[in-house]
């Protein structure tokens, strides 16, 4: 065991049972974020949370530019805490940009992953004439631009955009707090990276058994690309949530469990 790799990226293992279960957060989080799902999972699997380097409590001083540069870095993330820990077959449970990075993940390593939940999916972000990905690069731009200009602003901005749900004005909030407790400058690059990589032309390597969760409203991941998603992996299953926004293990964390503990009974 890797006890560097394990510090490194923050890693907790908690549960019983021999299926391991492994969670990965989003742009802007970190394993915070499942506090009201992985406990749900602990009587029946053993559960890895980790921080992606450079998020939560994650060895910030391993960040370089160059490595995660991509999502790649990020994938290699995923690999070095898989072999510190000598897992294989596991549960990869991604939310947001993770979906991709466990995707690429399960092509390069067949056996590491034996099946994937994505929540949120997708796989590339801007509109073209034949994609509707739910952004034009201009908003992007503008998006980043905010981001070096006013960090705070730009998390009081995207909060709100982000959780929907404007019933629980608290989720924003909460959810501001989390997009605040980074580091604008590696925040910065990661939201490069999610919203500029395009890795639709990989959906169809996907050869392990897949869910597709989708809100019915989401702003940053419309449900458009969900069901480009599901069309583009083959076997996959696409179940449309009651809950709304971009972060349904936040904001419905029962209705989160109960649709991935029914595909995993399954």
């Amino acid at each position: 065991m890797d006890t560097d790799i394990l510090k490194r990226n923050n890693v907790r293992l908690f549960g019983q049972g021999q299926q391991m279960l492994v969670f990965g957060h989003g742009f802007g989080c970190d394993q915070y974020v499942w506090s009201d799902i992985a406990p749900a999972f602990e009587e029946k699997y053993r559960v890895v949370l980790f921080d992606y380097v450079g998020a939560g409590k994650s060895d910030k001083s391993a960040y370089t530019t160059e490595r995660y540069g991509t999502l790649h870095g990020y994938k290699q993330d995923l690999f070095d805490l898989c072999d510190a820990l000598n897992l294989e077959n596991i549960v990869f449970v991604g939310h947001s940009v993770s979906s991709m990075i466990g995707m690429l993940a399960s092509i390069e390593r067949p056996g590491l992953i034996d099946k994937m939940i994505m929540i949120a999916p997708s796989p590339y972000y801007l509109n073209e004439p034949d994609y509707h990905g739910g952004f034009e690069k201009s908003d992007i731009d503008e998006l980043l631009d905010m981001m070096e200009i006013n960090y705070k602003e730009w998390a009081k901005y995207l909060a709100p955009v982000v959780m929907q749900n404007e019933d629980r004005p608290n989720l924003a909030t909460d959810f501001e707090e989390i997009l605040c407790s980074n580091d604008p400058v590696i925040a910065r690059q990661f939201a490069e990276v999610t919203f500029t990589s395009d890795v639709r032309s990989e959906l169809s390597k996907v050869s392990v058994p897949t869910l597709i969760l989708q809100t019915r409203f989401d702003a940053i991941a419309p449900p458009e690309v969900g069901r480009y998603v599901h069309k583009n992996i083959k076997g996959s299953e696409l179940r449309v949530m009651n809950a709304a926004g971009h972060n349904p293990h936040i904001s419905d964390s029962e209705e989160t469990v109960r649709m991935i503990k029914e595909y995993l009974e399954n």
